[in-house]
């Protein structure tokens, strides 16, 4: 089943600047191979449910091997059995209409 995820990873008792766990959760997504966009409060992943939970994990386990002694996680799961469609085309399809409007 295709999914689109938009989570949010945040380490606890690493102190005030996160970016160097975003970067790490960035590589194991690029490294993953799936589509993704981060953006100022997280990151979307789209891809086979299985896959994009999978790669989740590993972020888990890549800020925890950073240091993080906890984490907290915020996931909004979006799945379609109606057709395919991928986060460009739900970006688009806004798009689209604000330019008509």
């Amino acid at each position: 089943m295709n999914v689109i995820v938009d989570f949010c990873i945040v380490p606890i008792g690493v102190g005030v600047s996160l970016s160097d766990y975003v970067v790490r959760c960035q590589e194991v997504l690029r490294d993953s191979g799936l589509d993704h966009a981060m953006h100022a409060y997280g990151t979307n992943i789209e891809g086979e449910w299985d896959d994009v939970f999978a790669a989740v994990k590993v972020c888990h386990e890549a800020v925890h091997a950073m240091g993080a002694p906890r984490i907290t996680t915020t996931i909004k799961v979006g799945t379609r059995t109606d057709r395919h469609q991928t986060m460009e085309e739900k970006m688009a399809s806004v798009k689209n209409r604000l330019e008509r409007a």
